[in-house]
């Protein structure tokens, strides 16, 4: 009997790999011949193989990289390059449902500040795609409204900072000598009058601008209380979130559990905050959103998770936050991507 044709053996390789993979998917598992050989005809009845055929094809894809086998006489599951070629060249993507939708709309339009909004809808995408809900809040460039200096104590006074969106802090500033209250108040005046609604960097530059220009009625004393005033502020602004994780819980389901290892590394990598919000940061730039699987970034690779992460944009277009899923690599990539894609819109409708 002649060989068939490689047209017929791609098709045959490529529906047996897509079962696999969705198998995988769903169960965590690996897959064997006879898994798929008990689903009946392959490919909505175009091709009707034997196990045994089917476990020829399974290490021809084994061969080429895309399976490998955790143990000699188990199935096969996808290695981080199959997951790739499926999720760029086979995955259909499943829209969120109108439920799912209204859902995350209804998260977003709850009264309060945004970063509560955006906590919520961490939340409500880690439930919906059972893995963890992250959020990256914008780095945020307030807005200088008005400045008070209030003495409280010999070498110490109160700053409270009026951002031009309505916040309000209070920091303790110390002084190095004991000022009068006239030194304060007009430190606080010259804030108020020349710096109003400008950002921290605009308003220290300006104030180093009128200095150097000999420009700035003020003494010594008072440029070196303006100058503590604006590092508080700035301060304040270094402290904002800028990471809002959800859902690790979800992480802790039954096939995880088989690999309490890997959970322990995935939950260790999530605390570290920073590391997350540098591998988010590289979905910024990006069109649409960006998957990142297993090994594929250097955060996850030990333990074999996966990220789906899109940027959220302002009315103007310009990238102000990321938005995503992190869990293991069977995450479902179908669902799980329109749904990020989805509320990186929806949120960016929010900021406006």
């Amino acid at each position: 009997m002649p060989s068939p044709p490689i047209t017929e053996l791609t098709t045959r390789a490529r529906e047996i790999f897509r079962l696999a993979v969705e198998g995988y998917l769903v169960s965590g598992q690996a897959v064997g011949s006879k898994t798929l050989a008990a689903q009946g005809a392959i490919g909505g009845g175009a091709l009707n193989l034997s196990s045994a055929s089917i476990r020829s094809v399974l290490h021809e894809l084994e061969v080429l990289g895309l399976l490998a086998a955790p143990h000699t006489s188990a199935g096969r599951l996808p290695t981080d390059a199959g997951l790739r070629l499926f999720v760029d060249g086979i995955m259909q993507v499943a829209e969120p449902t109108l439920e799912e939708r209204a859902a995350i709309e209804r998260r977003l339009s709850e009264p309060g500040p945004v970063e509560a909004a955006l906590a919520a809808t961490s939340a409500l995408l880690s439930d919906l795609s059972a893995g963890a809900g992250v959020v990256m809040v914008p780095r945020r460039e307030p807005r200088l409204a008005q400045l008070s200096l209030v003495p409280l104590s010999p070498g110490r006074a109160l700053a409270v900072l009026v951002g031009e969106d309505g916040t309000v802090e209070n920091r303790v500033v110390e002084l190095p000598d004991a000022l009068g209250a006239g030194a304060l108040e007009e430190a606080s005046n010259y804030i108020t009058s020349r710096l109003a609604g400008r950002t921290l960097i605009e308003a220290a530059r300006l104030m180093r601008s009128e200095i150097a220009a000999g420009q700035s009625a003020l003494d010594a004393a008072s440029r070196d209380l303006v100058e503590r005033g604006l590092a508080v502020w700035s301060e304040d602004a270094a402290r904002r979130p800028v990471l809002i994780v959800r859902g690790q819980a979800n992480l802790l389901d039954e096939v995880a559990l088989t690999d309490i290892e890997r959970v322990r590394m995935l939950l260790d990598d999530l605390e570290n905050k920073q590391s997350v919000t540098d591998l988010l940061d590289l979905a910024r730039e990006a069109e649409a959103t960006r998957i990142f699987i297993g090994s594929e970034n250097r955060l996850f690779a030990l333990s074999g998770s996966s990220v789906i992460a899109s940027p959220y944009r302002d009315r103007d277009g310009r990238v102000v936050g990321v938005i995503g899923v992190i869990g293991p690599t069977r995450l479902n990539y179908a669902r799980v991507v329109p749904m990020v894609d989805f509320t990186a819109q929806s949120l960016g409708k929010l900021i406006g």
